[in-house]
């Protein structure tokens, strides 16, 4: 069992950045590959970013590559992503997400566990 806090949403102006940050509880964390998801009002929720046990796989959404960036500390049990150049087109609620197994992956079906999410507003 994996629980997942996410923490460091807020309002940001466009062109800002900022830091999302995901604890895991559970000596298990870098057992799991993590991922990054976000849903927009009226949207579907689409993984934005995903990164394998090692830290040494990724995977970036078209719409966030350059700009995002995930990465994992297993030792504070904690994943991040930084959110550079940010626009109102990335305003949504963010959810970090747990799956067992070695790849990345963009499919949400895939992952087992899911934080309550955290909302980011891009103002223009």
């Amino acid at each position: 069992q994996v629980q997942l806090v996410e923490s460091g949403g807020g309002l940001v102006q466009a062109g800002g950045s900022l830091r999302l940050s995901c604890a895991a509880s559970g000596r298990t964390f870098s057992s799991y590959v993590m991922g990054w998801f976000r849903q927009a009002p009226g949207k579907e929720r689409e993984c934005v970013a995903s990164i394998n046990k090692s830290s040494r796989s990724t995977f970036y959404a078209d719409s966030v590559k350059d700009r995002f960036t995930i990465s994992r500390d297993n030792a504070k049990n904690t994943v991040y992503l930084q959110r550079d150049s940010l626009k109102p087109e990335d305003t949504a609620v963010y959810y970090c997400a747990a799956r067992p197994g070695e790849r990345v992956s963009a499919q949400s079906s895939e992952y087992t566990y899911w934080g309550q999410g955290t909302q980011v507003t891009v103002s223009s």
